[in-house]
């Protein structure tokens, strides 16, 4: 896709995302450029925003009839996986419910209320996050139902539950430097009382409190960013939680956080990312960061590695081995490492450490 398309893309993504603007562009689009906007709509996960931007296009900027069809089709789909998703969380929060425990509910479905069209964000799994002895007990209880779950890497568990992936998790945060985390720990008892509840179905289920959310999704980005790449729609989270959520947020403790975890730096770069890419209003953002802070290579990355970058056009046929399966994936590993350094040095040096560490001693074994 050439630069031009791939701007006209973007402008898509931000009037689907804010409801707002119109799409500045000085001819017609061919059903050859419109197939390759739905191609990479798709590959980064975004098909539903680009496909809400349609009702603020002019009736000559609108893709062919045949393609709005199959998009629509596409949509359809991704609302009923949506729908099915909330049913399973108001199931399985119910049933955890009945065994004394409290989870809370990461990311995902959550994260998708603070979308205009909540239903059309592409759903990945369902996370569960579980304190104390929540993990071993809700995985013990797994078992008596004869469910078959997979121990990972990670400290997490998964397995799919009528037809739905879901995966349990031991940490909360994806934190690689392990003296942080005592401070974690302590993050979490100071905002106990702080937790929300979110209504799904007729359920209550239990979330972060907002500053909270946005450390999670940042450095969840911030993890697979670092690896070998993630979606556009993880971004477009964080921008709708900054705009959903900067009236109850406290900027300066925020702030705090991202300092002490030693995240700060990488953290202003998302936020120009946010702004410039994906339309966040600058007002949202809650504290300022440095107007020369480079993201251009960042920028790159986000849209050629793709979700998770196994698609990454970039290294097709590469070599797979070992250390990764991805193409390429140990050299694409190291040059990542090289370039995050000076935004989030502990973070990009415990990375490989605690990856060998969570497969020694993060999997369950019976």
């Amino acid at each position: 896709m050439n630069k031009q398309l791939q701007n006209i893309f973007f402008q898509l993504l931000r009037l689907g995302l804010w409801g707002l603007g119109r799409l500045n562009v000085d001819h017609r689009l061919s059903a050859e450029d419109w197939q390759q906007l739905y191609t990479a709509a798709i590959k980064r996960t975004v098909e539903g925003l680009i496909y809400d931007s349609f009702n603020l296009l002019q009736e000559d900027q609108l893709p062919p009839p045949s393609l709005r069809m199959k998009w629509a089709i596409r949509i359809d789909q991704i609302e009923r996986i949506n729908m099915k998703m909330n049913t399973v969380i108001a199931t399985q929060y119910q049933f955890f419910s009945d065994i004394g425990l409290s989870p809370i509910l990461q990311k995902g479905q959550g994260v998708a209320q603070c979308y205009r069209s909540p239903l059309h964000r592409v759903s990945g799994d369902i996370d569960w996050y579980f304190e104390c002895g929540g993990y071993a007990e809700a995985r013990k209880s797994l078992k008596k139902k004869h469910i078959s779950i997979e121990d990972t890497a990670g400290f997490s568990l998964n397995y799919r539950y009528q037809n739905i992936d879901i995966e349990h998790h031991k940490k909360l945060f994806d934190i690689r430097n392990p003296f942080k985390t005592g401070y974690l720990k302590n993050l979490q008892k100071r905002y106990a009382d702080q937790y929300q509840y979110l209504k799904v179905e007729d359920q209550s289920v239990r979330i972060l409190s907002p500053e909270l959310q946005l450390l999670q999704v940042n450095v969840h980005i911030l993890k697979h960013l670092i690896a070998l790449g993630i979606g556009l729609r993880q971004f477009c989270d964080s921008a709708r939680l900054y705009h959903t959520l900067s009236s109850q947020i406290d900027p300066d403790a925020l702030k705090k956080i991202y300092r002490d975890l030693g995240i700060l730096q990488w953290t202003h770069a998302l936020h120009r990312i946010l702004v410039d890419l994906i339309g966040l209003p600058i007002t949202d953002v809650p504290f300022p960061y440095p107007k020369d802070i480079e993201i251009n290579w960042i920028v790159d990355e986000i849209w050629y590695a793709g979700n998770f970058g196994y698609q990454d056009e970039r290294f097709e046929g590469g070599k797979t081995s070992s250390l990764s399966m991805h193409p390429d994936g140990a050299n694409r590993l190291w040059t990542n490492f090289r370039r995050y350094y000076k935004y989030a040095p502990m973070e990009v040096f415990f990375y490989p450490l605690e990856q060998l560490y969570s497969k020694v001693i993060g999997i369950d074994r019976d």
